[in-house]
């Protein structure tokens, strides 16, 4: 690593299982996310993606695997591996189909540097920008089983 730290150890018994699905950790306090999240299950017609939040168990298998400590990255787990920050949200979108397709090809073309630096920004507003739902948003009971812990 070029920071100097050691790439931190996995203990492969730890490992989680291999993916039938992938999923989308997202952060489940925060108005963008819920918006991005709903956004992906109306355009994931084939029921594709399944979700959790960060806080909750279903990530916790993935925590040492991540630095997501601020809370501030969604997370993707898919059968090419685990994605953060703009690169786990394009390619969502890329997977998604239609015109939303090529936009994710589109922006993955970008030098990850540049688009992380634009992630980033969005994230240190985001709970300004886009307050969290007053209430706990309990999904269509079409959706459930697509929602883990």
């Amino acid at each position: 690593m070029a920071s100097g730290m050691a790439e931190p150890t996995i203990d492969p018994a730890s490992e989680p299982q291999p993916l039938d699905q992938p999923i989308v950790f997202y952060d489940g306090a925060c108005g963008l996310c819920d918006r991005f999240v709903q956004f992906v299950l109306r355009h994931d017609r084939d029921g594709r993606f399944r979700f959790a939040p960060l806080q909750g168990e279903t990530f916790a298998a993935y925590r040492p695997r991540v630095d997501a400590a601020d809370l501030s990255t969604m997370v993707l787990v898919d059968e090419a591996g685990l994605h953060t920050r703009s690169t786990a949200a394009l390619r969502v979108v890329r997977s998604l189909g239609g015109l939303w397709g090529p936009i994710g090809r589109l922006g993955l073309l970008l030098p990850r540097p540049l688009r992380d630096l634009g992630y980033r920004a969005v994230a240190r507003v985001r709970h300004r920008l886009f307050p969290p739902p007053s209430s706990c948003r309990r999904p269509d009971p079409a959706h459930r089983p697509r929602f883990l812990p």
